[in-house]
């Protein structure tokens, strides 16, 4: 079913935009082979990797594939936007409009260029965003203490050694007193990435790293990976807290698993458990992956939940699709209760559809304050 659905934007192409055009039928073909060949992108790195999330092509192999199957995808979408209007004159004038062939050339290089601007928006260091917020009951003590989120950094054979190097290059010239990093690190089992994911050990921060697991963490031996997270200087947030201390005052760091452990048999996200035992006058940060249950933090007294796994929905229209299957949870702020949640865009993507088009990824500095919240980017 999942190989079937992402074969349907190529043949509304062959069928609604290349068949049509006044080209020789072998030229056609082979660009309708061609095409599909690219739409089982999914298939080919289930077949060369044994999953569809750890495709293990060389990394320009990977870049084309996003390329080419970003271009059908877009392009289909155009096509249906085409049709539709043909309806609609179909509809007052009795007769379909005729399409010039060279309305269907440009919505071929459309495709390509948008294509290609979403993969380099995808795949680069991103730009940081600086957000200031308020924290109730923030002690003087803790106002103005610097917080960097990643999150969906998915290092793989797209996100690499060396991109990951640059983003902990980037991070650590922040000084921040956190950094916190909310799941879907990686894409790949630990003998794969190893090397890859090695650069961020060199995160630096003066609290240090705090870190909590993610869907894609349970795609590839969870337990190894909890295993091997803390040899690279994380404290993973497991159903557990971390206080922070300045002078007199106190900030709770709390961390819960993924909702995906519970169709891999491990530990099920439990926000009471990791707020059990912590300072009870403390502000409450909660690192949850998903933004879903956001609501069930709230109720637990929580101040601000920092949440990614959406990529912010990649590509604008795409966003509400994304929003719908999070509880409206895609992009930004939103008030739940008492409680604010933040849902990050993410530092990096899937390597399976990677491209960015008015979604911007994000390495986010966070500012703590006791008074106004203001927000902004940079």
């Amino acid at each position: 079913m999942f190989h079937l659905m992402f074969s349907l934007p190529w043949l509304i192409v062959a069928t609604r935009f290349i068949a049509p055009l006044p080209w020789p039928w072998i030229v056609k073909l082979l660009l309708a082979a061609f095409l599909l060949l690219a739409s089982q992108y999914h298939l080919f790195s289930r077949f060369t990797s044994g999953s569809v999330f750890a495709p293990e092509f060389p990394r320009p192999v990977v870049i084309g594939f996003n390329l080419f199957f970003g271009a059908i995808v877009l392009l289909a979408a155009m096509q249906v936007l085409l049709d539709i209007i043909s309806i609609l004159i179909f509809a007052v004038n009795w007769s379909f409009p005729a399409v010039p062939p060279g309305i269907r050339y440009g919505m071929g290089v459309a495709a390509v260029g948008l294509a290609s601007f979403g993969i380099a928006q995808a795949i680069r260091v991103p730009p940081l965003k600086q957000i200031e917020v308020t924290i109730p009951g923030l002690s003087p003590d803790l106002d103005g203490y610097r917080m960097v989120q990643l999150t969906d950094l998915h290092i793989s054979r797209l996100f690499t050694r060396d991109w990951a190097r640059r983003v902990v290059e980037k991070t650590n010239a922040l000084d921040a007193d956190l950094i916190v990093i909310t799941g879907d690190l990686i894409d790949g089992s630990v003998d794969i990435r190893r090397e890859d994911i090695a650069p961020l050990a060199d995160l630096k921060a003066r609290d240090g790293v705090l870190t909590v697991p993610g869907n894609h963490e349970y795609f590839f031996e969870i337990d190894r990976w909890l295993a091997h997270l803390p040899g690279l200087n994380m404290r993973i947030l497991a159903n557990e807290h971390a206080v922070i201390a300045r002078g007199d005052g106190r900030l709770v760091v709390a961390g819960v698993t993924d909702l995906s452990a519970r169709m891999a048999g491990a530990i099920e996200p439990d926000v009471a458990k990791a707020l059990r035992g912590a300072p009870p006058e403390a502000p409450i940060i909660l690192l949850d992956h998903q933004p879903r249950l956001a609501a069930r933090a709230a109720s637990q007294g929580v101040a601000l939940q920092l949440s990614g796994h959406t990529h912010g929905g990649m590509v604008r229209g795409l966003d509400q699709i994304v929003a719908r299957a999070n509880n409206g949870y895609v992009s930004g702020f939103y008030q739940v209760g008492t409680m604010q949640l933040y849902v990050n865009n993410g530092t990096g993507l899937w390597p399976g559809f990677a491209l960015r088009i008015g979604v911007p990824a994000e390495l986010t500095e966070f500012t703590l304050r006791a008074g106004h919240q203001r927000d902004g980017g940079t």
